[in-house]
């Protein structure tokens, strides 16, 4: 069975003096999403929220069922009985979690448990404006994938791989509670080390060329999207594999300048995905390949056949 991206879209915050929330920006970028692919919020069997950071540190309930309701999908399980009832829930895997859902994805549409999947992935600043807190490293950004079945064989999601790599995390987000009296609703601690990114573009190379050889995949005939860690990142996995920097794709956060926009985090294949389409039909390119690397440190990668190619 092959699975494919029926529709996508990100959503940003509407003005930069309104607070951003989570649930609104995913919930935004879900309904443009289902817009875009002419289908009701009723036809989506299951929704998987993968975003991480979130507006007062909430983690409970499940932002998953927040989004649900956002979106309205399959409010009432009485008027909508099984197996129409939409089921969500909330997968965290940081950078990698996008790609960790097209996993479970493929698996629920293997066994005919839904028709359609909903991916959503927003991230924001604790106290609700990233652009006010000059240390902290993430974009306010929303972003949906809308999976369904291809109509064509072949096409679509190959096969996903993630794995971690040595030493340590290189990223740690937490709540400094010895340090933040009053104000932990709207603060995190995000630390970095000094070698993250060389460590993270090892990782990325390396797990780029063995899933290459893995899946017997052509790199030179193939477009790269990648994560973000930096903003040369994607010149600098290109120089690494040797590959014209043209094929590698790491886009930062819409309405930034590209030399200092936060990192996109979750919602980086996405927002990569659609930068992709902007540059021209993706049928130009034998196969797209998606990389995240992120804390972990960790690594995933998913090849993608565009329709026609």
């Amino acid at each position: 069975m092959s699975m494919v991206i029926a529709a996508a879209s990100i959503a940003l915050p509407r003005t930069a003096d309104t607070k951003a929330t989570t649930v609104r920006l995913a919930g935004r970028a879900a309904r443009e999403t289902l817009s875009a692919a002419g289908v009701s919020p009723d036809s989506v069997g299951m929704l998987i929220n993968t975003g991480v950071y979130r507006e007062a540190n909430r983690f409970e309930p499940a932002l998953a069922a927040m989004v649900q309701k956002e979106v309205g999908i399959n409010l009432d399980y009485l008027a909508d009985p099984v197996p129409n009832a939409a089921f969500s829930f909330d997968l965290m895997n940081g950078a990698c979690g996008v790609l960790n859902a097209v996993q479970v994805a493929q698996a629920v549409l293997d066994t005919d448990s839904a028709d359609r999947i909903l991916v959503t992935a927003a991230d924001v600043h604790p106290g609700g404006r990233a652009d006010a807190d000059p240390d902290y490293p993430y974009a306010d950004l929303g972003g949906a994938w809308l999976l369904a079945r291809g109509a064509e064989p072949g096409v679509g999601f190959g096969a996903v791989r993630w794995g971690n790599g040595s030493g340590p995390t290189g990223v740690a987000g937490y709540l400094d509670t010895a340090t933040m009296g009053g104000e932990g609703r709207r603060r995190i601690t995000v630390k970095r080390r000094a070698d993250r990114v060389p460590r993270l573009l090892d990782l990325a190379a390396s797990s780029v060329v063995a899933y290459a050889q893995e899946q017997s995949l052509d790199l030179r005939r193939s477009l790269l999207l990648s994560s973000r860690p930096c903003p040369d990142f994607a010149s600098l996995l290109a120089a690494r594999l040797g590959l014209d920097p043209a094929s590698v794709l790491a886009p930062g956060t819409p309405g930034e300048d590209p030399r200092r926009s936060r990192e996109p985090h979750t919602a980086a294949p996405i927002l990569g995905y659609l930068a992709a389409l902007d540059r021209g039909p993706l049928v130009a390119w034998e196969q797209v390949l998606f990389v995240s690397v992120g804390a972990g440190p960790s690594v995933a990668c998913a090849s993608y056949r565009p329709q026609g190619a």
